[in-house]
């Protein structure tokens, strides 16, 4: 096993006391410049490395945080991760990253893991397929911060955009450009996010005195999708309002295989605006949301709880717009 350089070892470089040196390294005011200097040059010269470990049991903080994503694969999740790294490296603190397949067991699994390691709190994007974990987080009083959903009635910290704004002006958007027949590729309606964009979806429909033309539940996943659309080659759609941007994109490849034309043919608008959106071919018109600002806020709300600044829970709702390109 290899031996990590410890105080004592820089102390004996040094020619000082064990106290100098941990004061030294923890940047205290009652030692002199040309002390600490020594002291620093010492651990430099024998290469040694904070022991977090020690630091936590010592300060009853370890300075890390839990994150648990659904898919961390999904370019949006990616994105959303660099806004929670961003305030992380501000204030100092490390991750813990954790995917759960959008799988309520394993969402279960990560935050026990995560409690094990005694992280100061958690960042989560829950599956909602049931709430007893979130539940027993808020019996146990752990920070945490729920990301990308809401839950009704819920007296927690949220950060999640406007998805029935998204829904709306997505479907809006295909009715303007003379879409009637508009098929919805949704996620399960237990997410909130899936059921606020089809209800969106519905108010849009109903200003131009339509009903809802189809929706369907699929499991998210790019396979999921391409393969749905294949399925209802026969349904007389003209246009597809698509949960998130993977569905669309796996949509506009279905498409292709069926000889159909996008935007001739037929119009899809997606979710999200990954950074893919706008490479593929046709550009895809999308929802965007700023998943950096998600993810960063999420942090501040879980830095304010950490720090004691506020007891009272706070939900954070981002606005949403439309981004017109090419395939619709």
């Amino acid at each position: 096993m290899k031996k990590f350089i410890t105080i004592k070892d820089i102390a004996l470089r040094a020619g000082v006391s064990i106290n100098t040196v941990s004061r030294a390294l923890n940047n205290k005011p009652d030692i002199s410049p040309q002390t600490k200097q020594k002291v620093l040059q010492a651990a430099k010269e024998l290469g040694y490395i904070r022991d977090l470990n020690a630091l936590s049991l010592k300060n009853k903080t370890t300075r890390t945080i839990g994150v648990v994503f659904e898919d961390s694969s999904n370019p949006f999740y990616a994105e959303v991760f660099k806004g929670i790294e961003y305030g992380a490296r501000k204030y100092d603190y490390q991750i813990i990253l954790m995917n759960t397949e959008r799988d309520y067991i394993n969402e279960i699994e990560a935050i026990k893991t995560l409690i094990e390691k005694r992280v100061d709190g958690i960042i989560i994007s829950p599956t909602q397929f049931d709430n007893e974990d979130i539940e027993y987080l808020t019996t146990l009083n752990y920070p945490f911060v729920i990301l990308g959903v809401h839950f009704d009635n819920s007296q927690l910290d949220e950060v999640y955009s406007d998805d029935f704004k998204g829904g709306y002006i997505a479907t809006k958007y295909l009715l303007q450009k003379g879409r009637r027949k508009i098929l919805m590729l949704n996620g399960y309606m237990y997410k909130s996010v899936a059921r606020m964009r089809y209800l969106g979806y519905v108010k849009a429909l109903q200003e131009h005195g339509l009903p809802p033309y189809h929706m369907v539940e699929i499991e998210e996943g790019y396979e999921s999708a391409f393969n749905k659309v294949v399925e209802l080659k026969d349904l007389d759609f003209d246009a597809i309002f698509c949960f998130n941007d993977v569905f669309a994109i796996a949509a506009l490849k279905a498409l292709r295989t069926l000889k159909k034309n996008v935007p001739e043919d037929l119009s899809i608008v997606g979710y999200d605006d990954i950074s893919y959106a706008s490479f593929v071919h046709p550009a895809l018109t999308t929802v965007r949301i700023d998943k950096f600002k998600e993810g960063s806020i999420a942090f501040e709300l879980l830095y304010e709880k950490l720090s004691q600044m506020r007891n009272n829970p706070k939900q954070v709702v981002l606005d949403v717009e439309l981004v017109p390109r090419e395939s619709a």
